[in-house]
C-alpha cells in the first residue's frame, strides 16, 4: 500500500494543477534532451519521470532503468507506468555494489534524492562510477541553510546552500552547467529580485575516465 508521506509525488493520486506535481515534472522536461542511449534513474520513486523518459525519448533511448529503495513504491511503478524500455528495480542509491549489479550509463538522472543522503560521499561516488566515461550526469537538490545545519523538512537531513551544491561537480567532471528552478522555470542565471528554492546540475563525465 502507497502512503502519502508528503515527499512522494504520485501524479494519480494528485490534482493534475499541484504546484509540487508540476516543478517535479518540469525538471524531468528540462531533462529530455540531454538523455539517449543507457539511462537511470535513481531514486525514480513512483515511476513517472522514468516512464516519462521512455516514452518522450524512445526514438533516443536504449533502456531506462529506475531504482528506489521503497519495495511498495516499485511495486506500485511496475504496476501503473510499465513501458517496453523501462525496468524498475528496489536498491539503495548509496549501495556500493550498483556497478556491479547494473553496469554503467549513458545518462543518470537523480532528482530530490542527496537532501536524504546521510552518506553524501557514498551517492557523489555511485553517481561518477554509475556514468560511462563522457556521459552526463543531471542531479537536482532544494537550497537551505547548509551542510549539518536543520531544515524545515523532516524527511531531509540537511538542504545544502548554493555553493555547496556547486562544489559537489566541479571538481569532478569536466563540464558542469548550474541551472536554478522557480516554478516550471530553469533559467542559467539568477534575475535579481528572484527567489530560486532549487537548483539542478548537468555535468559532464570527462571521456577516457
Amino acid at each position: 500500500m502507497i502512503e502519502d508521506t508528503g515527499e512522494r509525488v504520485i501524479p494519480n493520486m494528485m490534482d493534475p494543477l499541484n504546484p509540487l506535481l508540476l516543478e517535479h515534472i518540469a525538471r524531468y522536461q528540462f531533462a529530455l534532451n540531454y538523455l539517449y542511449g543507457r539511462v537511470l534513474d535513481l531514486s525514480c520513486g513512483a515511476g513517472y519521470g522514468t516512464h516519462m523518459i521512455a516514452k518522450r525519448r524512445k526514438k533516443q533511448v536504449d533502456e531506462v532503468i529506475g531504482l528506489d529503495l521503497d519495495p511498495d513504491i516499485i511495486k506500485y511503478a511496475k504496476q501503473e507506468y510499465y513501458h517496453p524500455k523501462t525496468n524498475y528495480e528496489i536498491a539503495d542509491a548509496t549501495d556500493s555494489n550498483l556497478k556491479d549489479a547494473y553496469g554503467q550509463f549513458d545518462c543518470i538522472v537523480s532528482f530530490e534524492t542527496i537532501e536524504h543522503i546521510e552518506n553524501e560521499q557514498a551517492i557523489l561516488d555511485n553517481y561518477y562510477n554509475l556514468l560511462k566515461p563522457g556521459g552526463t550526469l543531471i542531479v537536482s537538490t532544494p537550497f537551505g541553510k547548509g551542510r549539518g545545519e536543520p531544515c524545515g523538512n523532516p524527511f531531509h537531513i540537511h538542504q545544502l546552500t548554493q555553493d555547496e551544491f556547486r562544489t559537489l561537480f566541479t571538481d569532478r567532471y569536466e563540464d558542469v552547467e548550474f541551472f536554478y528552478q522557480n516554478g516550471v522555470i530553469m533559467e542559467p542565471h539568477q534575475r535579481e529580485g528572484v527567489r530560486y528554492p532549487l537548483g539542478i546540475a548537468v555535468s559532464k563525465k570527462e571521456a577516457g575516465t
